[in-house]
C-alpha cells in the first residue's frame, strides 16, 4: 500500500477503523544471520532501570531505554492495529523487562499514522511528558476494542460536520469518549484539546509516516528495524531470535 501522508492528506481517508496496512507477515525475516557474540549488560543510572529514561528524539519517536545501546530497535506501531496491540500484549512486557533492562537494547517508538482515529490517539500519547509516553500508548493497547467500540459509532457523524483538522481532532475525541479516556490517565481536557487543536502536531505524524514509509519500504504495521534494517517480521516469536542473534542474550 503506498502512503500518501503528505502534509495532512490523511484526513481525507473515510473515518473507519479497517485493518487496511495492518497485518501479520508470513515469513520469518528470511535466513537465520550468524549470531553476534553475545553482549554485556549495561547498569542504569542509579535509582532507576533503564525503561525508565525515555526521550523524544528529532524523527518523532520515543525512545525507552541506554540511549548508547548496541542494539537499536525501532517499532512503527498504529493504534488503530489490532496486530500491533497483539504485540504489545504479548511482546512488550518482556521487551522492556529483559532486553531494554539490560541495556543492551533501546526501544523507540514512531507512530505509524493509518487514518484520522490514529492520528487522534497518537496526539494525545504525545500530549504529555516523554515519561508518559509508553504507558499511554500500552493503556490504548489494552482497551482496543473498547475504543474502537465507541469511536466507530461516531464516525458518520463526525465525517457529516465537514470541520477543520483544528476542531475536528477534538470533537472526534470528544464525541469518541478519548477525552475521558486520557483524562482517567492524567491528561486533563484542557490540556488534551489544546494539543488536538494544534494542526502542526497532525502535521508531523503525517510527514513522519510518508517519510518513513519511504526510507524503510514499510508495508504494514508493526515493522521493527533492528540497527537500521526492516527485519521484516511482525511478531514477538519472531523478533524475539533476531534481537538474540544480535548479542542481546
Amino acid at each position: 500500500m503506498k502512503f500518501a501522508t503528505t502534509r495532512l492528506a490523511l484526513l481525507a481517508l473515510p473515518l473507519t477503523l479497517g485493518l487496511a496496512a495492518c497485518g501479520k507477515k508470513d515469513d520469518a525475516g528470511g535466513p537465520a544471520a550468524q549470531s553476534a557474540a553475545a553482549l554485556p549488560t549495561v547498569a542504569p543510572p542509579a535509582g532507576k532501570a533503564w525503561s525508565d529514561v525515555v526521550s523524544k528524539n528529532a524523527d518523532g519517536g520515543y525512545v525507552m531505554g541506554n540511549p548508547d545501546a548496541p542494539i537499536k530497535l525501532i517499532e512503527f506501531g498504529s493504534l488503530t492495529c489490532p496486530h500491533c496491540a497483539e504485540f504489545e500484549e504479548k511482546g512488550f512486557p518482556k521487551l522492556r523487562d529483559t532486553y531494554v533492562n539490560s541495556g543492551r537494547v533501546s526501544l523507540e517508538f514512531r507512530n505509524f499514522v493509518r487514518d484520522p482515529f490514529d492520528t487522534t490517539m497518537a496526539m494525545l500519547t504525545h500530549c504529555g511528558s516523554p515519561e508518559s509516553f509508553f504507558a499511554l500508548t500500552q493503556q490504548v493497547y489494552a482497551n482496543q476494542k473498547d475504543i474502537f467500540a465507541k469511536l466507530q459509532p461516531a464516525a458518520k457523524e463526525i465525517q457529516a460536520m465537514n470541520l477543520p483538522p483544528a476542531q475536528m481532532f477534538g470533537v472526534m475525541a470528544d464525541k469518541g469518549g478519548l477525552i475521558d479516556f486520557f483524562g482517567a490517565r492524567g491528561i486533563a481536557r484542557d490540556q488534551a484539546m489544546a494539543c488536538l487543536a494544534n494542526s502542526k502536531t497532525a502535521e508531523a505524524l503525517a510527514s513522519d509516516t510518508q517519510t518513513a514509509g519511504d526510507k524503510y519500504t514499510i508495508s504494514g504495521t508493526p515493522t521493527f528495524i533492528v540497527n537500521g534494517k526492516n527485519v521484516d517480521v511482525a511478531t514477538w516469536e519472531q523478533l524475539e531470535p533476531i534481537l538474540q542473534r544480535a548479542g542481546a542474550r
